[in-house]
């Protein structure tokens, strides 16, 4: 039942965080699911390093708070791939 809520925390914050995030982000379904769930991770973990100072990895749980970190994390995740994957220019 844990991977179900996560799959579902994965969709909602995947989703939101691409209409936030300016841009075109390629990906369908299954990317948006595998972005949020990234972005839990990311999120869930920061917000513990910021609370108490360790960094472990740990997810957001699937409610309006976790679902708001989740987001965030997905905007951090998206950023993080655009810089990784931007082509040069030359």
């Amino acid at each position: 039942m844990n991977i179900l809520a996560w799959i579902v925390l994965g969709l909602i914050a995947g989703a939101i965080a691409k209409a936030i995030y300016p841009g075109y982000q390629g990906g369908g379904i299954l990317g948006t699911i595998l972005l949020g769930i990234i972005g839990a991770f990311v999120g869930g973990s920061l917000g513990v390093f910021f609370n108490t100072g360790t960094l472990t990895l740990t997810a957001s749980t699937l409610s309006v708070p976790g679902i708001l970190v989740a987001v965030l994390g997905a905007i951090v995740a998206i950023f993080l791939w655009n810089l990784l994957n931007r082509s040069s220019a030359v």
